[in-house]
C-alpha cells in the first residue's frame, strides 16, 4: 500500500494548484482543453511514481483531424487513466453518476464533457446517453468507452454492450479498437493496491461503421481486434 499512498499524494499536491489555476480559466474562456491536458499531466506523473511503464503501439493508425469512437476492453481500475492520456487530442466519454458527485474530479469531469450513466439498464436514460455523445462527436471531440460495460474480474474479456454500436451506427464515427493489457495484475478489481509494472496499449485499424450490416457484425469485428492485441488467455 506504500506505493498507493505515494500516488495519492503526489496527485494531490498537483492537483490543487492545477485546480485552483486551470478552473476559473475554463470557466472564463469557456475552453476545458487546457484543464484537460493538466490532468493528463498529472496522470501520467502519478504513474511515473508508481513505476508503472506504459507501451504504445498503432497510435499512427489513429486518423487525425477526424473524432473517433475509442472501444476498448475494461480489466482496472487503471484503464481509464492509463489510456485517455494517450489517445490522439481531447477525448470525452462515459463515467458512472456517482463519480460526478466527487469534489473537484467530478466538477472536472463535467467542465470537460463527460458523460454521465446509470447501470439500470433503463432505454430512455441509456438513449440520452447516446445523444450526448452524438453531440460531442459532432463538436470534434473523441468518445472513449470500455465496451464489456464493467471490469472484467479475471481478465478476460465479457460481453459487450450493444450501446457503444448503436451509437457508431447512428453517427458514422470511425471505431478505433483498443487493447489493454497489464493493468489486471497492477490494480486488481476489488482493491486499492497499486503494483510497479508494464502496461501494453495497442490501437488498432479504425472500422468504418457503413462497412457493416448489423451492429452485431461491427460489434464482432471489434472484438476480434480488441483480442488480437491481447495475450491468448484474455481473449475470452
Amino acid at each position: 500500500m506504500i506505493v498507493s499512498l505515494v500516488v495519492l499524494v503526489v496527485i494531490l499536491i498537483l492537483s490543487v494548484p492545477a485546480a485552483i489555476i486551470f478552473i476559473p480559466l475554463t470557466l472564463i474562456t469557456g475552453k476545458a482543453a487546457p484543464l484537460y491536458y493538466a490532468v493528463c499531466f498529472i496522470t501520467r506523473t502519478g504513474f511515473a511514481v508508481a513505476g508503472i511503464r506504459i507501451k504504445v503501439e498503432g497510435r499512427e493508425r489513429v486518423p487525425r483531424d477526424q473524432a473517433c469512437i475509442f472501444l476498448a476492453n475494461h480489466v482496472s481500475n487503471l484503464d481509464p487513466p492509463a489510456l485517455i492520456p494517450r489517445i490522439p487530442g481531447r477525448t470525452s466519454g462515459f463515467a458512472k453518476r456517482g463519480v460526478f458527485k466527487l469534489p473537484v474530479f467530478g466538477y472536472c469531469l463535467k467542465l470537460g464533457q463527460f458523460i454521465p450513466v446509470d447501470r439500470t439498464g433503463d432505454a430512455a436514460t441509456a438513449q440520452a446517453s447516446v445523444a450526448a455523445a452524438r453531440h460531442i462527436l459532432a463538436t470534434g471531440l473523441h468518445i472513449t468507452t470500455f465496451v464489456e460495460g464493467t471490469r472484467s474480474k479475471d481478465g478476460r474479456m465479457l460481453p459487450f454492450k450493444k450501446g457503444p454500436f448503436y451509437l457508431a451506427k447512428e453517427t458514422g464515427g470511425l471505431c478505433v479498437p483498443v487493447s489493454i493489457s497489464g493493468t489486471e495484475t497492477l490494480m486488481a478489481k476489488g482493491s486499492m493496491k497499486i503494483k510497479p509494472g508494464k502496461v501494453r496499449i495497442v490501437f488498432h485499424e479504425p472500422l468504418n461503421p457503413a462497412d457493416f450490416a448489423t451492429r452485431e457484425e461491427l460489434s464482432a469485428a471489434v472484438r476480434k481486434a480488441i483480442a488480437s492485441g491481447l495475450p491468448e488467455w484474455m481473449r475470452g
